[in-house]
């Protein structure tokens, strides 16, 4: 932007290019899509059945001693 632009004009050429990165950006609501698409792929698959096991069992070192270990 130029120094000898008005700030009306300044103002104008901001809220255009706002404009345009909204219309790039994608909207969050999409995202949940995506999960919906490869939620439960590895259902069958005994070798997730172990990463979901080892997944907890690293969780669950981490945790501090004194902090409730839940169900995850």
């Amino acid at each position: 932007m130029s120094q000898t632009m008005s700030l009306e004009e300044r103002v104008k050429a901001l809220e255009a290019e706002v404009a345009e990165l909204k219309r790039r950006v994608r909207p969050r609501e999409s995202l949940p899509e995506w999960l919906e698409r490869i939620s439960g792929r590895m259902a069958g698959y005994p070798e997730f059945d172990e990463v979901t096991r080892l997944g907890r069992e690293i969780r669950q070192a981490d945790r501090p001693d004194d902090e409730p270990t839940g169900t995850a």
